[in-house]
């Protein structure tokens, strides 16, 4: 069981959101994280590092996005709809486009290929948490 949904299980205030969908919205969400910093570092090293330069910004910028959504999401005591659904929407978005890009480049790197399947998963949980917040 993950440290967020053993979080979840004891918090005093109960969420909306059923545990079991918020948790692996977390968790996908922190591992998306940790893939696309990781896989952007990968990608400095490679000899083709000029065509990896789009590949790296998208990761960047997915991996700031879901590092803010996890923390936002983490708090969920009173929290306001109307800042969680646009920043669940752009984790979406940005994972989605990350996720594209890293497909592009994974026949020849496998850490793209990795973290691609990160983005995928993230991009599913956030839908699946959007979904069950309306």
């Amino acid at each position: 069981m993950s440290y967020a949904r053993q979080l979840l299980n004891v918090k005093p205030v109960s969420s909306d959101v059923e545990v079991g969908t918020l948790a692996a919205a977390i968790d996908a969400l922190d591992d998306c994280a940790q893939a696309c910093i990781a896989d952007a570092d990968a990608d400095l090293g490679e000899h083709d590092v000029a065509e990896m330069v789009m590949c790296i910004r998208l990761c960047l910028d997915c991996a700031d996005v879901c590092t803010a959504a996890v923390g936002i999401t983490s708090r969920q005591s009173a929290y306001d709809p109307e800042v969680v659904r646009p920043l669940l929407e752009a984790c979406t978005a940005s994972c989605k486009s990350c996720g594209d890009e890293c497909e592009r480049h994974a026949r020849l790197h496998e850490h793209c290929r990795i973290c691609a399947e990160a983005c995928r998963r993230a991009e599913q949980a956030c839908r699946e948490l959007l979904n069950a917040m309306t």
